[in-house]
């Protein structure tokens, strides 16, 4: 075999294996696929067994089962990804419009800039 032809069935090979990335507001819409959006809050009850989680720079989510909630930041979070840990500075027992938060990477004990929450839109199952 020429060096060009194994270069070229290498980089294919490559190619095969990596994963789609995808596209912005994609992780958003597989969480809340069949729900039904509700009237926006501005708190929510904190539950011991949910966590917040980051679904995008612009966008978190929390809870899990009949209900999620929805948060449209107000400004987007800089560095705010997937796997990013939420670390909040809640007041009593719920999260409201107006509280900040900051995201800590994988690995990393730094947290980044403070980003503030916006209103909580509830997403029901029918």
């Amino acid at each position: 075999m020429h060096k060009r032809t194994i270069y070229l069935l290498a980089l294919v090979g490559l190619c095969g294996c990596s994963r789609a990335i995808d596209p912005p507001g994609d992780a958003l819409a597989q969480s809340l696929a069949g729900r039904v959006a509700g009237t926006p809050r501005s708190c929510i009850s904190i539950n011991s067994i949910d966590n917040l989680r980051v679904i995008d720079p612009t966008t978190i989510g929390y809870g899990s089962g009949p209900t999620i909630y929805v948060n449209q930041l107000r400004a987007p979070c800089s560095g705010a990804r997937q796997l990013n840990t939420i670390i909040v500075d809640a007041h009593g027992s719920q999260y409201c419009n107006g509280d900040h938060f900051q995201v800590v990477e994988p690995g990393s004990i730094i947290p980044g800039p403070a980003c503030f929450m916006g209103d909580w839109v509830p997403y029901h199952r029918p």
